[in-house]
């Protein structure tokens, strides 16, 4: 049996930053760049579900759900002392190309443009703002957008 072993040492210290991102493996890379380059944050846990942040959101057909990742969120506020969460959403910029917009939201909002996509994330990022997640819990949201050159920018939406 071969066996893979890793330079890092596993440290029991839980981070105490949480990102909740969506799980499309194309922003991945850029994401981890963002967080390290421009935040700081090294170490954080990982709650990566499709339609990121946009999971969040108690809306429509999406109640049940939302309640769900919101419990697997409060799981690791609780376990790991989360003391800074930081949500991502993601799409197009205005000159970008559609197919970067997000395939949850695209699912549940099929007819729906890429501007209109964006105007829901923006709703979804103010329905959560609103509601809280939370207590004593920092929150951050971001875009992360796909400009017409490939290069993905990252806009703060809330802080």
């Amino acid at each position: 049996m071969e066996v893979f072993r890793t330079r890092n040492a596993w440290g029991a210290q839980a981070p105490s930053v949480l990102v909740i991102a969506c799980s499309d493996g194309r922003f991945q890379e850029e994401v981890d760049e963002f967080l390290r380059s421009h935040l700081g944050v090294q170490n954080y846990d990982r709650l990566y579900v499709p339609g990121g942040a946009g999971a969040l959101a108690k809306g429509g057909t999406e109640f049940m759900r939302a309640q769900r990742i919101r419990t697997e969120g409060q799981f690791l506020v609780e376990a790991h002392g989360i003391e800074r969460i930081i949500l991502m959403f993601h799409g197009p910029a205005k000159d970008g190309p559609a197919e970067a917009s997000c395939g949850d939201y695209k699912r549940r909002l099929p007819t729906a443009s890429a501007e209109s996509l964006l105007r829901q994330q923006e709703k979804d990022a103010e329905q959560i703002v609103r509601e809280g997640l939370w207590d004593g819990v920092r929150l951050e949201i971001y875009r992360c957008e796909v400009t017409a050159d490939g290069l993905v920018s990252f806009v703060l939406m809330h802080d």
